[in-house]
């Protein structure tokens, strides 16, 4: 039985701007033969803010896949070359008018696994300071500060719902110290 994967052949079917999708044959762990279509991503950084007072900043704006606007904590892909705290700071700031003195590292992770490379690493930020947003064009983003046994109540009743800030939220509830 076999303990690592084999890629027989991969084909890229679609390259846009965010994502690509490639379709792989391989041999997997276990000798199993499969077809594979994969969404191929950059990666993706995630910042949560946080106040000398122990606030928390969030953004809220719409998301189309969603159909819905959601409260999120900052996050934007990692640009090709960009290294993960220059990516963090740039969203940071683009977003939510901040720059943080200094970020930490809290947790990485796989959003989609199954099928998607997407890798996130979700940053802790402290020592804020005004610094003018920049956001895309295309992004139409609010902010607002919370505690964090505000956001907790919103995890459990299900007002923050995107995967990445609940995550994070979480974590950082647990672990923080």
């Amino acid at each position: 039985m076999a303990d690592s994967e084999k890629l027989i052949s991969s084909k890229t079917l679609y390259q846009g701007r965010v994502f690509g999708v490639r379709r792989d044959r391989v041999i997997e762990p276990g000798g199993v033969s499969v077809s594979r279509d994969v969404v191929t991503h950059q990666g993706s950084v995630v910042v949560l803010p946080v106040f000398p007072d122990g606030r928390i900043l969030m953004v809220r704006q719409y998301r189309h896949a969603a159909g819905r606007f959601l409260w999120e904590l900052c996050a934007g892909r990692k640009e090709p070359g960009e290294s993960w705290l220059k990516a963090a700071q740039r969203e940071l700031r683009e977003e939510t008018g901040f720059r943080a003195g200094r970020l930490r590292k809290l947790l990485a992770m796989y959003p989609t696994p199954g099928f998607v490379t997407e890798r996130m690493i979700v940053y802790v930020a402290d020592g804020l300071r005004h610094d003018p947003a920049v956001p895309d064009k295309d992004e139409r983003i609010t902010t607002r500060q919370f505690t964090l046994a505000e956001l907790l109540r919103w995890v459990r009743a299900g007002r923050i719902m995107d995967a990445k800030s609940v995550a994070g939220i979480l974590y950082y509830a647990r672990f923080r110290s």
